[in-house]
C-alpha cells in the first residue's frame, strides 16, 4: 500500500502504521432499530447502510429477517445494494430463523449469518427451560447447520457477561470447532464494569484452546452507561471487533457508539496500540441521517456528535483554543466533518467575540470590541442565546454602520390560524426597507405558515434545520428556537431567538434568518 492510500483524511491506515486492527461492526439497521420509536423504513435502511459503506465499517448487521416481512425485504435489499463491507442477518437458533436468515443475505458479496442463544444460569432456566448440556447441544449444532449455508458464521451466547466462566469456556470452544469464525460475547443487559468486561475477554483468551481459529467480538450495552468503556477494556484484553451502533442507539439505554469507540481509539491509539478502518469525515453526516431518520435528537452534550461536543462558551476556554486548538481540543473535529464552535454568551471574553466578528468581515478598534462585550453580557443574561445575528446587529450599532443593517424586515403584527380540520394560515404583517407588506401563507403547520410567508418575500432562504427547545419549566418556560439557515453561498448559519410563545420565537427566527439573507446579498 502506498503513502497517499495509507492516508484517509488525516487518519493513519493500520497498514501503515503496523498495529492491530479493531473490526467495526455496525448494528444500528438491527440492534439499533429496536429502540423504542426507532423504527426505520426500508429506504431509511438503504441510505443508512450506504452512508456506513462510505463510513467503511467492517460488517453491516441488516437487520432480523425472520421477524417480519418488512425487515425481510430491507435486509434482502442491503445485501443487493451494498458491496463493501461484510453483510449480516440476525437469526435465532431455530432452522426456520437461519433459513430465513440465508434467503435474505445470500445475494451479498460478503454474507454472515450471525446466531445466538442464552448461556447464563436466568436465561436458560426461565427463558429457554433448557439445561446447560442442552444449550451446548443446540449451540454446536445449529452452527453447524448456519456452516452448510455460509462459510461466515458469527455465534453470540447471550447474557455472556452473567455466563460462568467455565460454561462460556466451553461453549466458546465448541462453536468455534463446529465452524463459527467470530464468536461475540455481548453484555446483554449492561451489567459488567470495564475491569470485569476485561477479565472476561482475558479469560476466554487464556482459556479456550482454539480461539485463535476465530475472532473475538464484543456487544455491549449502556445500561450503566459503560458500553464504550467495556468496549475499550475488551480491546485492550484481546478483543478483534467491537458492535456499535451510530448514535448509540438500540435496546433500552443503547449500544456503545460507533463514533466515540472510533475516536476513542483514533484519539488514543499509541496507548492502545489498535486502529481501525473507518473514514472518518462521514462521522457527523451520518449521525445527522441516524438522527432524522429515527426521530431520536441527538442530546446537545453527547461526545463527538452532540451540538456542544465542540463547542466552547467560557471565556478562559475560547481564549485557550483561539491560541492553540489542542488546549482544549483532544482531536480535530474537522477530520468527523465538523468544525469548532465558540459560543457568545454571558461567560465569552473579548478574545472570542473579536474572532468571531472578524470572522463576519467586521474590522473593529478595541473600543469597539469593549463596547460591543458588554452589550453581548447584557444581552446573554437575559436571553442566554447570542446568535451571529445578534452580534450583528451590536456590532453594526456601536460602529454606526448603517450600509446592509440587518433591520431590513421588521415585524408588526402576525395573526394564525389553526386546529383540527383547519389549513394552518399565517398573516404576517411587516414593514420592507420602509414598506408596508402583508403576506399570507399556508402550510402543514402553524410554524411552517409562518415560515411560508417569509420565503415568499426571500425565496433564496433555505432552512436547513429547525428545533424547538424549553428554557426554564413549567408554565413559566421560554421557547427557544434554533434554525439553520444556508446563503447564497451555500453556508450554513445559526439563528436563535426565545420568546413565552413558541410561534413568536419562530417568526423572530425566521425575519433574523430573512435579514441575514438580504444582508449577504450585499455582502454584508
Amino acid at each position: 500500500m502506498g503513502k497517499a492510500q495509507s492516508m484517509i483524511n488525516g487518519f493513519i491506515m493500520c497498514e501503515a502504521l503496523e498495529m492491530r486492527k479493531i473490526k467495526i461492526f455496525d448494528t444500528t439497521l438491527r440492534d439499533g432499530e429496536q429502540s423504542p420509536g426507532c423504527t426505520m423504513t426500508m429506504e431509511d435502511k438503504l441510505k443508512i447502510a450506504k452512508k456506513l459503506e462510505a463510513l467503511n465499517v467492517d460488517v453491516i448487521e441488516a437487520g432480523f429477517p425472520i421477524a417480519s416481512p418488512g425487515d425481510f425485504q430491507a435486509v434482502s435489499e442491503v445485501a443487493k445494494e451494498i458491496k463493501g463491507p461484510v453483510i449480516a442477518g440476525l437469526a435465532r437458533c431455530t432452522k426456520e430463523d437461519i433459513d430465513a436468515c440465508w434467503k435474505a443475505i445470500q445475494h451479498a458479496k460478503n454474507p454472515r449469518i450471525h446466531i445466538f442463544l442464552a448461556t447464563s444460569p436466568i436465561h436458560m432456566q426461565y427463558k429457554l427451560k433448557k439445561t446447560p448440556g442442552e444449550v451446548i447441544e443446540d449451540a454446536v449444532a445449529f452452527t453447524k447447520y448456519a456452516a452448510n449455508y455460509c462459510r461466515d458464521v458469527e455465534f453470540s451466547p447471550e447474557d455472556a457477561s452473567r455466563t460462568k466462566p467455565e460454561f462460556l469456556y466451553e461453549i466458546v470452544e465448541k462453536v468455534i470447532a463446529a465452524g463459527a469464525t467470530t464468536v461475540n460475547i455481548p453484555d446483554t443487559v449492561g451489567y459488567s464494569i470495564p475491569s470485569e468486561f476485561g477479565r472476561i475477554i482475558k479469560g476466554i483468551k487464556d482459556n479456550v484452546p482454539n480461539v485463535n481459529n476465530a475472532a473475538i467480538s464484543v456487544h455491549c450495552h449502556n445500561d450503566l452507561g459503560l458500553a464504550v468503556a467495556n468496549s475499550i477494556a475488551a480491546i485492550e484484553n484481546g478483543a478483534d471487533q467491537v458492535e456499535c451502533t451510530i448514535n448509540g442507539i438500540g435496546e433500552r439505554a443503547g449500544n456503545a457508539s460507533l463514533e466515540e469507540v472510533v475516536m476513542a481509539i483514533e484519539t488514543r491509539k499509541k496507548h492502545l496500540d489498535v486502529c481501525t478502518g473507518i473514514v472518518p469525515n462521514h462521522i457527523y453526516p451520518i449521525s445527522r441521517l441516524v438522527s432524522t431518520s429515527t426521530g431520536m435528537i441527538v442530546q446537545r452534550n453527547k461526545a463527538i456528535v452532540g451540538d456542544n461536543a465542540f463547542a466552547h462558551e467560557a471565556g478562559i476556554h475560547q481564549h485557550g483554543v483561539l491560541s492553540h486548538p489542542l488546549a482544549y481540543e483532544i482531536m480535530n473535529p474537522e477530520k468527523i466533518g465538523r468544525e469548532s464552535v465558540l459560543v457568545i454568551g454571558k461567560h465569552s471574553g473579548k478574545h472570542a467575540i473579536g474572532a468571531t466578528l472578524k470572522k463576519m468581515c467586521y474590522e473593529l478598534t478595541d473600543e469597539h470590541l469593549t463596547k460591543i462585550t458588554e452589550l453581548v453580557k447584557a444581552h446573554a443574561d437575559k436571553r442566554k442565546i447570542v446568535d451571529e445575528e445578534d452580534l450583528r446587529i451590536m456590532a453594526n450599532h456601536v460602529t454606526h454602520k448603517e450600509n446592509g443593517s440587518s433591520e431590513t424586515i421588521k415585524i408588526d403584527k402576525i395573526t394564525v390560524l389553526t386546529g383540527n380540520n383547519i389549513t394552518p394560515t399565517a398573516t404576517v404583517k411587516f414593514s420592507m426597507e420602509g414598506k408596508e407588506k402583508i403576506i399570507t401563507s399556508i402550510g402543514n403547520g402553524p410554524i411552517d405558515a409562518i415560515a411560508n410567508a417569509f420565503v415568499s418575500v426571500v425565496p433564496d432562504m433555505k432552512i436547513a434545520d429547525f428545533e424547538v427547545r424549553s428554557v426554564g419549566t413549567g408554565s413559566n418556560a421560554t421557547a427557544q428556537v434554533l434554525i439553520k439557515f444556508m446563503d447564497n453561498n451555500k453556508k450554513l448559519f445559526s439563528i436563535a431567538s426565545c420568546n413565552d410563545d413558541t410561534l413568536m420565537a419562530s417568526a423572530n427566527a425566521f425575519a433574523k434568518g430573512a435579514n441575514r439573507i438580504l444582508s449577504s446579498r450585499n455582502g454584508v
